[in-house]
């Protein structure tokens, strides 16, 4: 039997709407994509089709981007409320599944959920050290793009330097939403910005007894891979998966492999 898409819009605590695209049948599992995309990230491996065979998965554009509105003021407490919108509209307790920027709302956004029922979280990208140099180089790389109206350079400066597979880049430049993602470019600076500035309060998570699956790529970057076993001993009830072959984008180069990690976790 096909799979329905089916859209819907909530409006989060500042009034902004929130999209999100609902398929499959079963447990809410609400998937958050990282910067620089939209809710048919998900959709580049079959991620979402495969999860949507037990699931209902429910894709979030995330504010910005997509079919979802936006703000003049920004800061990461705003996404965390948009997700908390969208988890209100649900019946049954939820499972967050975040990758990238988007994990890194998934973490924050856990501890405002009464109804979580799990957290995947594929790489957030959070920087243990003094300084998140990567990030820091991006922004000042893309700011005078954006500013001189190139966002499409911009976007695939991105792309590239995060390691976002050759072929997947191709596809979604072929896309419908390709121009959709280089209008919302300029959202980019804004993201990376709150991730130079945020603070891992370890103290804040220690106690979360939230089941967790930690994904990480055996090819990411020391930092992702450090950043990952950082969480693995600060959050009790969670695990660490290593995926062979992968890195940042394992969920692009190694999909069977991550959504078999994922539906064993939820299982």
């Amino acid at each position: 039997m096909a799979l329905t898409h089916e859209m819907n819009v909530v409006t989060s605590a500042d009034g902004t709407e929130i999209a999100f695209e609902r398929t499959g049948n079963g447990s809410p599992l609400l998937l958050i994509h990282g910067s620089g995309l939209d809710h048919h990230f998900w959709d580049l491996s079959g991620t979402r089709s495969a999860l949507a065979e037990h699931y209902t998965v429910s894709a979030i554009d995330r504010r910005g981007r997509g079919e979802s509105g936006d703000a003049d003021e920004y800061n990461l407490e705003r996404e965390l409320e948009d997700v908390a919108a969208v988890v209100e509209s649900f019946d049954e307790p939820v499972t967050l599944f975040g990758h990238s920027f988007g994990a890194v709302v998934a973490l924050n956004a856990a501890a405002r959920i009464d109804t979580l029922q799990g957290l995947v979280l594929y790489e957030p990208g959070i920087s243990f050290e003094e300084g998140f140099p990567l990030m820091e180089k991006m922004l000042g790389t893309i700011r005078p793009l954006i500013a001189d109206g190139e966002n499409e350079r911009a976007l695939l400066t991105v792309l590239n330097t995060v390691g976002t597979p050759e072929q997947a880049i191709e596809e979604l430049r072929s896309g419908a939403n390709w121009q959709a993602l280089v209008d919302a470019a300029d959202t980019l600076p804004r993201e990376f910005e709150q991730l130079i500035e945020y603070e891992f309060e370890h103290d804040r998570f220690s106690d979360v007894m939230t089941p967790t699956l930690l994904l990480v790529g055996e090819e990411s970057s020391p930092g992702a891979i450090e950043a990952t076993d950082t969480l693995g001993e600060t959050l009790p009830n969670s695990r660490i998966v290593r995926i062979d072959g992968a890195d940042h984008f394992g969920l692009i180069s190694k999909p069977d492999r991550c959504v078999e990690e994922v539906l064993a976790f939820l299982h």
